[in-house]
């Protein structure tokens, strides 16, 4: 596990979101700092391109996440976390 490599431009890691303080630090570590591959702002980036993730998007929603991909055509397998 390592460091996203999408860090310097994801708006949730750099708190440029709403978000709930104590819960966005787990989440932090869980997804930017450890297993990027749940989540799913990382998927839906590297599957449309970072413009494509909605600002409200948090790492761990990924029937979001399955509904964007899939009316963007894309068919990927996204894993709970």
């Amino acid at each position: 596990m390592a460091e996203c490599e999408k860090l310097k431009a994801c708006p949730f890691y750099n708190d440029k979101m709403k978000e709930e303080k104590g819960i966005v630090t787990l989440y932090k570590k869980r997804y930017c700092l450890g297993d990027n591959s749940i989540c799913t702002r990382y998927m839906v980036a590297s599957k449309l391109g970072g413009s494509k993730v909605p600002i409200h998007l948090y790492p761990n929603m990924t029937d979001q996440a399955r509904s964007i991909l899939a009316e963007a055509g894309t068919q990927v397998a996204v894993r709970q976390s």
